[in-house]
């Protein structure tokens, strides 16, 4: 499995729009800015993420995306799946011999397990330098 830039780049909304949770919308020129990305690149993130119920836009000249529930019940594994697909590692797995099948199902399913169980609440209340505690994502 890899997570490709619309994921990466989408869980980067997502995180940027739990920090300012309850405080007002927040415009994707600012996390562009904030994070160095394509501000073109975000909005095209943003529509399937609005039209799954994960955020809202605001229109106006003070308008930009709110979360459309709490952080802490929203996970990363929404955000993949909306941006990303299902969460699948090998194609075919059917035509594997039952011990290879068995081991992607466990990864397949340690990896799920990671994405459900992290809340974007998680992912913003982890400080930007605390690498020992960060989540990782390496697949």
């Amino acid at each position: 499995m890899k997570i490709t830039t619309k994921g990466r780049y989408g869980l980067t909304i997502m995180i940027e729009l739990a920090k300012q949770y309850g405080e007002g919308p927040k415009s994707l020129k600012s996390i562009a800015k904030d994070n160095d990305l394509s501000e073109h690149y975000l909005e095209q993130l943003a529509a399937p993420l609005r039209n799954a119920g994960l955020v809202r836009s605001v229109r106006g000249a003070y308008g930009g995306y709110k979360l459309a529930k709490a952080p802490g019940e929203i996970t990363a594994g929404d955000v993949i799946r909306v941006l990303e697909g299902p969460i699948t590692l090998v194609e075919g797995i059917e035509e594997e011999k039952p011990a290879q099948q068995a081991l992607w199902i466990r990864i397949r399913d340690a990896i799920r397990d990671v994405l459900d169980n992290t809340t974007l609440q998680d992912l913003a209340n982890t400080e930007d330098n605390d690498t020992e505690e960060a989540y990782m994502f390496y697949i």
